[in-house]
């Protein structure tokens, strides 16, 4: 089936080009097929031009009106649509002219006086090709940029819905009490590095006389760590029955993330820690699964990490099948404060390439022992902050989730 003639606009003030150049269209040959019209002046191109029926025109440089540069100008400011691909037309070679055409987005540039068929054949189907590509692009980008929004779309609607896992109101203990009275009181501070975490905690009551917090880190961060996240939320509601047991909790954690881990084909590994703060007894008991040490600030200012057996903590979540944890228990006294945090919080480097620390992070918890508990977790954010070199949005190169908890009266911590 024959293709559709190219429509071809000859632009020239001479009436004897005009003619040559719409008799060289006709016997162009080769397969080639062209519609051409002629027009004398450039204020005429541009009346055509605003119609979009033009595939390509050949635009003379000196018109009576307007010369080929300005034409171009105004051929620019319409919609990418309705420009057709241009060939520049001169009388005589001029470097410079060449040169302000190309930048205008001109597709080729002939000198009439030397011009034949195979040239202008040529010029003409390396122009369409060109301009073919250059609408496959704008259509590509355009579909990308369509992508992109979709993505960007669902990720939000993940954070809202990762969010919506968190805690947004925390247990008390002992149980029935008022939020104010509870001798066990949470804060935390929850910041991704992407739209979505692999961080997530929960805190549950284990009642009458205890509260319990999870907290976990997904190896790598980005949706495919959030899902393992979600994952963990759903193997959290499952086991509550155990909540009140660190070492059985974190081992039907791990026991049922590995299954479906297997499941999925996919090779995940969670860090945990689980404490279980019971304030009838004073004490906290807590199992570790590779992750960082918690870290105690005592109403005398002193901090220690709290470890657990001679490693300091068991296997990460999802490596080991079966794996059996061990619990540590620790006293505490009304003022002492837990806190907990991923590893993001100290593996902040400055510009050098050295990491904030664990010891850098025990310092500003000594140095905030007089401030209320949601200052200090402010305050060590924003130590780390400053220490590091991200250029991230939040200002951390890995998704950071801190939570400190107050054992005791209310009375007995800064106001």
């Amino acid at each position: 089936m024959p293709q559709n003639p190219i429509p071809v606009l000859i632009v020239d003030d001479d009436p004897m080009v005009g003619a040559v150049l719409q008799g060289l269209f006709r016997n162009i040959g080769e397969g080639v097929r062209c519609a051409a019209k002629w027009v004398r002046t450039g204020a005429a191109a541009l009346e055509e031009a605003r119609t979009g029926n033009w595939a390509l025109m050949l635009l003379d440089y000196q018109l009576s009106d307007l010369n080929g540069l300005a034409v171009l100008d105004e051929l620019n400011k319409l919609p990418e649509r309705l420009r057709p691909s241009v060939i520049m037309l001169t009388a005589g070679g001029n470097e410079q002219v060449a040169v302000e055409a190309m930048k205008r987005g001109v597709k080729d540039y002939l000198v009439k006086g030397g011009l034949h068929l195979p040239e202008l054949r040529r010029a003409i189907l390396s122009a369409l090709d060109r301009r073919q590509l250059e609408d496959r692009l704008v259509e590509s980008t355009a579909e990308l940029r369509r992508k992109n929004a979709q993505l960007e779309a669902d990720l939000a609607m993940a954070r809202q819905v990762q969010a919506a896992l968190l805690p947004h109101q925390y247990p008390v203990a002992p149980a029935g009490v008022s939020a104010e009275h509870s001798l066990v009181r949470f804060c935390h501070r929850w910041i991704p590095s992407s739209a979505v975490a692999g961080d997530f905690f929960a805190v549950l009551p284990v009642v009458p006389m205890s509260a319990a917090v999870l907290l976990c880190d997904v190896m790598g961060h980005g949706v495919r760590a959030a899902l393992v996240a979600a994952l963990i939320h759903g193997l959290v509601r499952e086991h509550r029955a155990s909540a009140g047991n660190p070492e059985r909790f974190l081992s039907e954690l791990n026991r049922g993330l590995q299954g479906m881990l297997e499941r999925a084909g996919d090779h995940v590994f969670v860090t945990a820690v689980y404490l279980v703060i019971d304030v009838s007894r004073g004490e906290l008991k807590l199992a570790n699964a590779g992750h960082p040490h918690p870290l105690l600030l005592r109403k005398s200012g002193a901090v220690e990490e709290v470890r657990v057996g001679a490693d300091g903590s068991g296997p990460a979540l999802g490596m080991i099948p079966d794996e059996s944890y061990e619990a540590a228990t620790v006293p505490l006294k009304p003022g002492d404060r837990v806190f907990v945090y991923t590893d993001g919080l100290y593996e902040a480097a400055d510009a050098s390439g050295e990491e904030f620390g664990p010891e850098r992070l025990k310092a500003a918890l000594a140095a905030r022992a007089t401030v209320a508990t949601p200052l200090v977790l402010d305050g060590v954010l924003a130590a780390v902050k400053e220490f590091g070199a991200s250029a991230t949005a939040t200002g951390f190169a890995d998704d950071i989730c801190v939570l400190g908890v107050d054992f005791g009266p209310r009375s007995a911590f800064p106001a």
